[in-house]
């Protein structure tokens, strides 16, 4: 009897404790009973538990415990193809949380993963939809937002049959394909070469117009100096003429002497000179002339 006892309270402990659940802060639970969700005697909506203690029929309910939160789906990168046929490279992420704990665990049983791989199915859809309707030039120029609100929509109509809620659909990076960016690139080089030798050729042209220019001014230059010098020289030379035939005009004597000095000077500035000339000749004629006084 004893045994019976302790073996009963154990019992009763046990099924008391098995009766208990809870429910972790950010979580949600559902009841599975008898391989259903258990509803609402009433309304028909499905029971769903929030954060803290709850109680359920031992042995028979079994409480399945979904993450409520806002999940972030952050795969590998896509492709997708545009209107013109280009392909590009897309990485988008994806905020969603769960909306019908009923239908995600009966769609999805649960699995995170498995829910996941089905909503990247539908967004990518939808993603594929309006790259499709779209070109390059306009997903660059500014259509991003409107491109990820219909994506959104489009994915939102189709994930309500996992009982999710997509929150917020945003494309990260658009990139072209590696094979496509190297010959876009080349290109791109290409072309920055033909304009870079155009510039040189267009800059050594201008240097040749200028250099001729400046040649043409220095020669001019030039031309004007010379015949400006010639100018000034004539002018010196007839100043010098005019000054000389005054002096000569007002003492005839005087100049003959100073000119048969400068001669002298000349003649007999050096002692190896030999002049060979009469004694009487008109060259030696101050120095053989004699005062009579």
């Amino acid at each position: 009897m004893k045994n019976f006892s302790i073996a009963l309270v154990i019992t009763l402990a046990l099924l008391a404790f098995g009766s208990i659940f809870v429910v972790k802060e950010g979580n949600k639970a559902i009841v599975i009973q008898f391989g259903k969700v258990q509803r609402d005697v009433d309304t028909g909506q499905t029971n769903v538990f929030g954060p803290g203690i709850h109680f359920k029929l031992p042995l028979i309910d079994r409480v399945v415990a979904l993450d409520a939160r806002i999940q972030t789906l952050d795969d590998e990168p896509d492709r997708f193809v545009t209107s013109e046929k280009k392909d590009l490279i897309v990485n988008s992420y994806v905020k969603w949380k769960i909306k019908d704990f009923a239908r995600y665990y009966l769609s999805t049983g649960g699995n995170k993963l498995q829910a996941e791989a089905l909503l990247k199915q539908k967004v990518n859809n939808g993603l594929r939809s309006e790259f499709g309707a779209r070109t390059i030039a306009q997903i660059v120029s500014g259509e991003r937002s409107a491109l990820m609100d219909e994506a959104m929509k489009q994915a939102s109509d189709g994930s309500d049959d996992l009982g999710i809620e997509i929150v917020d659909v945003r494309v990260k990076q658009i990139n072209l394909p590696q094979e496509v960016s190297n010959s876009i690139f080349d290109r791109m080089r290409a072309e920055r070469a033909a304009v870079a030798r155009e510039h040189r050729s267009q800059g050594k042209e201008q240097s040749e117009i200028i250099k001729a220019e400046i040649d043409a001014k220095v020669t001019v230059m030039l031309a004007d100096a010379e015949r400006n010098s010639r100018r000034v020289r004539g002018e010196g030379d007839a100043q010098a003429a005019k000054i000389y035939a005054d002096t000569y005009s007002q003492s005839p004597e005087f100049y003959s002497f100073l000119r048969s000095m400068d001669a002298y000077l000349k003649s007999f500035s050096s002692k190896q000179d030999v002049m060979i000339i009469e004694p009487d000749s008109d060259f030696f004629r101050y120095m053989n002339k004699r005062d009579d006084k």
